[in-house]
């Protein structure tokens, strides 16, 4: 019984914080706005940086980029990924199958604090994937992303690479 309290009281205490932070994180918004002063990051220096992260895993850069709040909405999770950890553990996901995977930024469109990104992966699958063990096959595959920013750093994002695409490619679904 005690246990259960505290995990309700838990949650309380996050949900309290979560509505505090959005509703600062609103004000400081409109505040911007209104005053025109609202901080316009340059939106292509702020991928190149978050595509060398993503290309080496540098947990610096993940604290740099990546609030500890953010949210990483990814296929086949039910629940997103939280903060710069969440975002670490994807890549470590993707290279325990391609350990040599690389991402290259394609196309970007920014409007405000928001951003849509196409980059292709590209790697060897060498290792464990999605039950498909290592068949030694290159891939290429797209990926479709939008990032929200906050003070410069990601709040949240919605990726979807071209997961059907890349199982076809490793031989794990068949070709039509």
């Amino acid at each position: 019984m005690e246990n259960s309290s505290l995990y309700v009281q838990q949650i309380k205490m996050i949900q309290r914080i979560n509505s505090i932070y959005r509703h600062e994180t609103h004000v400081r918004f409109r505040y911007d706005l209104h005053f025109k002063k609202l901080k316009m990051t340059n939106h292509k220096d702020f991928l190149k940086q978050f595509v060398q992260f993503i290309n080496t895993g540098d947990e610096n850069l993940a604290q740099q980029l990546i609030s500890p709040l953010a949210k990483f909405h990814v296929p086949m999770q039910p629940e997103p990924l939280q903060g710069p950890i969440g975002y670490l553990m994807v890549l470590t996901m993707m290279r325990s199958g391609f350990p040599d995977i690389q991402w290259t930024l394609d196309d970007m469109v920014a409007d405000g604090d928001k951003i849509a990104a196409r980059f292709t992966m590209k790697g060897t699958h060498r290792g464990h994937f999605f039950g498909v063990s290592a068949t030694g096959k290159p891939i290429a595959v797209q990926a479709i992303n939008f990032y929200r920013l906050v003070d410069d750093q990601i709040i949240e994002e919605y990726g979807q690479p071209d997961m059907l695409g890349l199982l076809r490619q490793i031989g794990a679904v068949p070709t039509i």
